[in-house]
């Protein structure tokens, strides 16, 4: 399957290299939970281990959203969600997922897989599921 260019650059949205200096350490990058992916997500470059735990979390989102997209290119139900065109920034889609993941705790105890379609569900509907 082919990934078109709106697909990519969707997908390269949500990369961002650093939202907020979290202070990621390495215990977050046994993924535990979407606070560790927010934390990893948020790390300062400058940090220790900052500029690795950046790498680990687009890897991390590229390919979670990357499988999902092809996934619901397939799929003849209900899609997760509905990326806008053009897509968000990689600014713009990274620091929303933080700041939407830190805003209610509960959010941030959630798999990180959850937490991020949580935050795709929740951010970009898609037409008729509002």
């Amino acid at each position: 399957m082919r990934i078109d260019k709106w697909t990519f650059a969707a997908t390269m949205a949500l990369l961002l290299h650093s939202v907020g200096a979290e202070a990621a350490t390495e215990a977050n990058f046994a993924l535990g939970s979407t606070g560790d992916l927010v934390a990893l997500c948020s790390a300062a470059p400058d940090n220790g281990i900052g500029t690795a735990a950046l790498n680990f979390c687009e890897g991390y989102l590229h390919g979670a959203v990357t499988v999902e997209m092809l996934n619901m290119s397939t799929f003849r139900g209900p899609q997760l969600f509905c990326l806008p065109n053009p897509p968000p920034t990689r600014s713009e889609a990274m620091s929303g997922f933080v700041s939407w993941a830190q805003a209610a705790p509960d959010r941030m105890s959630r798999s990180p897989t959850d937490g991020v379609f949580g935050f795709l569900r929740e951010r970009y509907p898609c037409a008729g599921s509002r």
